[in-house]
């Protein structure tokens, strides 16, 4: 086996996957991102009425038009842009939150602390919309019998349109009421202090001489949007879409595949999601009750929905139910907090398993150093330290083979018109001197798993977003824009391949020569953070190489 050509492939294979990775394309239909008027209209409507969950005593294909208003309920009004423009803000440390005094559904929500460009600082990230071209509604409520309560479609009462959390405050509640036959509801959202999740809870307390049965329900509607994929804007290559988890497997969900695979399941403790690079919503509802998931894409749109089983409140008697939204950044530690596994959304593949304990590591340095490049140069260097004695063996077999160079020379010009006899010969001098050819093929091989899972950890981790480092690398997470680290990696690359043996195959040998410039052209494009890490390990390597070499005295 030859050392030097199982490390080009194995090497080639890891750009191969990592370039498809990069320029896999979407093979679902185009669908226009545009909605015009007249489509938000009955069209609109009919789409969110419904979504309503049944109530139990109602088929699901009920028109709510259809069913009278219980006595005293506040009417339904038309759910649109102009309907959710009564809303209620809220303002904390993190978020600026509006919230629609229709249902209370969350229209919109800015992200305080982030950017969305790094050239833009006063402008945020902005999640949610009402707008019915980009639709992006976060709906939650509960249905009675007669498809009526404090639904998504209902006004709301509030006493305020302004709530902020003050220096002091470590959280703060926005109630919302409805009462309608003897049935009063407090919706009541809380929000913590440097926290991106949402309480919302359900106070019901029923003053009629009737028991009041109802269900609840979260709901995630989003305008679907097939990403434009391009090797300049890492975003374009991180899932945008739907996501489940229940319990025990978290999927992502392809809205072009709803038709021939619904989405149907019932079970406690599991949740929902729409995912994005480096951002989120959630919806999660309480783990101690049954809840039916079910989605569904129509006209352009993905709504998933979680609806409980049902419950009823006896006269006289008060209840409570409670959920949660997350909306915000993939910060693995508040998600953890929110709901089990909801981590997951962090989108790391199949080396998740390797991706975590890595980020974690990298989290560590950087609770000390305060910088996420020098982060990854120090972590760098511990996989380094961790892996040095397989490292030293396999420098010190291609220092053996460097040795051997010219007697494995002279054996090819003997035997080269006999390929069968010349590794016959070459295999005989390996086993005489006690070297192994293919001892230097084993570090490589360890250290891909390390950087695919590297790659995914700074391209997913909303750590790295506009992270900066020194100089003219101003963020971690995406490539460096005057390619100064491609070009300085592809200079250690080189001179590390100069301190190992050459291929005896003067083609190979050519191959190889090459080979540093193109990963060079391949790192040009990957995020700065990726490059650092290769170019710290490359010249870890040369080191410790040249190291062996003067110590075994090889030229």
């Amino acid at each position: 086996m030859d050392n030097q050509r199982t490390i080009l492939w194995v090497l080639f294979a890891s750009m191969v996957f990592l370039t498809w990775t990069k320029w896999r394309t979407d093979n679902a239909p185009p669908v226009d991102a545009v909605v015009s008027s007249a489509q938000t209209g009955d069209a609109a409507q009919e789409l969110i009425v419904s979504d309503l969950p049944a109530g139990p005593a109602a088929p699901v294909d009920s028109d709510l038009a259809s069913l009278p208003a219980p006595d005293g309920a506040q009417p339904a009004p038309s759910v649109n842009a102009a309907s959710l423009d009564d809303t209620i803000k809220v303002s904390t440390d993190v978020l600026d939150l509006h919230i629609s005094k229709t249902g209370g559904t969350l229209v919109k929500a800015e992200l305080k602390k982030y950017p969305l460009n790094k050239d833009a600082p006063d402008v945020p990230v902005t999640l949610l919309s009402a707008d019915p071209a980009a639709q992006y509604l976060l709906f939650s409520g509960l249905v009675d019998t007669s498809r009526a309560g404090p639904t998504h479609l209902t006004a709301l009462q509030s006493d305020k349109q302004d709530y902020v959390l003050g220096p002091g405050d470590d959280s703060i509640e926005v109630p919302l009421r409805w009462t309608a036959n003897g049935v009063t509801v407090e919706k009541v959202f809380t929000l913590q202090r440097g926290r991106y999740y949402i309480g919302v809870t359900y106070r019901i307390r029923n003053e009629s001489d009737k028991s009041w049965r109802a269900l609840s329900y979260l709901q995630i509607r989003k305008h679907y949007h097939p990403p434009e994929r391009s090797m300049f804007d890492v975003d374009s290559y991180s899932f945008d879409g739907p996501v489940i988890y229940d319990g025990d497997k978290y999927d992502k969900l392809e809205p072009d595949d709803f038709a021939d695979e619904p989405v149907d399941l019932t079970l406690a403790g599991g949740w929902l999601a729409s995912i994005q690079h480096h951002f989120l919503t959630a919806a999660v509802p309480s783990p101690d009750t049954v809840f039916n998931y079910d989605a569904r894409f129509d006209n352009d749109i993905v709504t998933i929905r979680a609806s409980s089983e049902t419950f009823d409140v006896a006269p006289g008697a008060e209840e409570t139910v409670k959920a949660t939204f997350f909306v915000g950044p993939k910060l693995q530690s508040q998600l953890d907090e929110t709901a089990p596994e909801l981590s997951l959304t962090v989108d790391y593949g199949i080396l998740a398993l390797l991706a975590k304990p890595l980020f974690w590591l990298l989290e560590q340095v950087h609770s000390l150093v305060k910088n996420w490049g020098w982060s990854i140069i120090i972590v760098t260097f511990l996989i380094k330290l961790a892996f040095y004695k397989l490292t030293e063996a396999s420098g010190r077999s291609m220092a053996k083979m460097r040795k051997l160079q010219p007697r494995l020379k002279a054996l090819q010009d003997r035997y080269k018109d006999d390929r069968q006899a010349l590794s016959q010969h070459m295999m005989e001098l390996y086993k005489r001197e006690k070297v192994n050819p293919a001892a230097g093929c084993l570090p490589m091989i360890v250290q891909i798993p390390f950087f695919i899972a590297f790659y995914w950890v700074l391209l997913e981790s909303v750590e790295m977003r506009q992270a900066p480092f020194a100089l003219w690398i101003t963020d971690l997470s995406s490539r460096d824009p005057f390619f100064i680290l491609p070009l300085l990696m592809g200079v250690a690359m080189f001179v590390q391949q100069k301190l190992n043996p050459a291929p005896p195959d003067p083609v190979q040998a050519k191959v190889m020569m090459f080979l540093p410039i193109m990963f060079t052209g391949f790192f040009a494009f990957f995020p700065s953070g990726l490059v650092l890490y290769w170019l710290t390990n490359s010249v870890l390597s040369v080191v410790q190489q040249w190291n062996i070499n003067r110590k075994m005295a090889v030229d």
